[in-house]
């Protein structure tokens, strides 16, 4: 006589809630960052992905438990929903840790953020206010966010900054070249992370024929927590900027000196020539 095994119905279940919860993680990621769904309707699609992927990884362990109890088949089954569902969790697994380990800020500066104000796409609404750090705050968790002085002119520095910016691939948004009666330059740049949130970037370059002073500021846009990004960003930023511009004046050691005009007074007349 032959003995029928069954198929553990909890391990159907497994695998076929791991299967659901990494389409839904992936396709709710792309959509938000192409801009198909807002970052509202991304964080309740993100939320369900992850509370599926979570009964996924239940059901799997329960599935397995209950192989082991009753000799059923499905262990492959079980084993794949569980496999699909912690797929699925590391993300959110990543965004706890940063939760965790940085403040609930959304707009990190090196100086008063209004003098470095924000470019927003037309027909959008303002942002919510902005979650910042005190100074001793930011001296903690961001110890090198820090105005950047250097012995170069302001219009060297702003073509590294100009030239960093555009090696790093960030969107530039408003570009105010320094220059003969601007003494400041300025420049907003908008760069996507990579659950697809928005962030802009706005970097401000003032001094003089031989120095500069370069500020920068990192915020979120219509977000609640940046993880971190803002700050990190702006730290490695500006230490790439070090390299750059000590990179420059030592290849260049001339380049912190004005350039030297003649005095009017040194000028020789014309000499008139014999007729």
């Amino acid at each position: 006589m032959r003995i029928l095994i069954r198929t553990s119905r909890w391990a159907i279940w497994a695998r076929r809630l791991g299967s659901v919860a990494v389409p839904l993680v992936v396709i709710s990621l792309l959509l938000h960052r192409l801009r198909l769904i807002t970052s509202d309707v991304f964080v309740v699609a993100a939320l369900a992905s992850g509370l599926v992927a979570l009964l996924a990884v239940l059901i799997g362990l329960i599935a397995l438990a209950r192989l082991w109890q009753t000799g059923d088949q499905g262990w492959g089954r079980a084993l794949a929903g569980l496999l699909f569902g912690l797929i699925s969790l590391v993300p959110f697994g990543w965004y706890a840790s940063l939760m965790l380990r940085y403040p609930a800020v959304t707009d990190i500066a090196t100086a008063d953020r209004g003098s470095m104000p924000l470019v927003f796409e037309p027909g959008t609404a303002m942002m919510p206010p902005p979650k910042t750090l005190t100074a001793p705050e930011l001296a903690v968790e961001f110890p090198n966010v820090e105005r950047r002085l250097y012995p170069l002119g302001f219009v060297p520095t702003f073509a590294v900054v100009r030239d960093l910016v555009e090696g790093w691939g960030w969107e530039i948004r408003l570009l105010r070249e320094p220059g003969t009666g601007v003494d400041v330059g300025q420049l907003n740049a908008q760069v996507m992370t990579l659950a697809g949130w928005r962030e802009e970037v706005v970097i401000r370059v003032t001094g003089s024929d031989t120095n500069a002073v370069v500020d920068m500021r990192s915020a979120s846009l219509n977000a609640q927590h940046d993880f971190g990004s803002n700050g990190r960003r702006i730290e490695t930023f500006l230490a790439a900027l070090d390299d750059a511009v000590t990179t420059l004046l030592r290849d260049n050691p001339s380049a912190n000196q004005p350039l030297e005009t003649v005095p009017e007074d040194d000028v020789s007349p014309d000499v008139p020539t014999a007729e």
